[in-house]
C-alpha cells in the first residue's frame, strides 16, 4: 500500500505546512495518537480532512501490559512485534476502506 497511500507528519501538520494541508482537505484520513490528547485526530480535522478512522496507541497497548517496547529511539523485540501489530491493523483498514466497507 504505500505506493498508493501516505503518511505524513503530524508536525507538517499542526505548523500549518500548506504543501501538507493541501494532501489533507476533503481527503478520507486514519489518524493514530500516541496519547489521549488526540492531537493527530485534531489536527486532521482542523485541516479538513475527513476522518474515516481514528486509534490511539494506549489502546493498543492495554493488550501489551508488562512487555517492554524499548524507547522513542531504539525499539526491543517486543516493540518490534507491536509495530509489526499496529501496522497490520492500519493497513488492514486502508484496505477496507478501498472496498468500501
Amino acid at each position: 500500500m504505500p505506493e498508493d497511500t501516505e503518511r505524513l507528519c503530524l508536525a507538517h501538520i499542526v505548523t500549518g505546512d500548506e504543501e501538507i494541508v493541501s494532501k489533507i482537505e476533503g481527503q478520507p484520513c486514519i489518524t493514530i495518537d500516541g496519547c489521549a490528547k488526540c492531537c493527530a485526530q485534531k489536527s486532521v480535522e482542523a485541516a479538513g480532512g475527513a476522518i474515516c478512522g481514528k486509534h490511539r496507541v494506549i489502546d493498543f497497548m492495554k493488550a501489551h501490559r508488562g512487555e517492554e517496547h524499548g524507547t522513542g529511539t531504539y525499539l526491543s523485540e517486543d516493540g518490534w512485534k507491536f509495530a509489526d501489530e499496529l501496522a497490520a491493523v492500519m493497513a488492514d483498514e486502508v484496505k477496507a476502506m478501498k472496498k468500501g466497507e
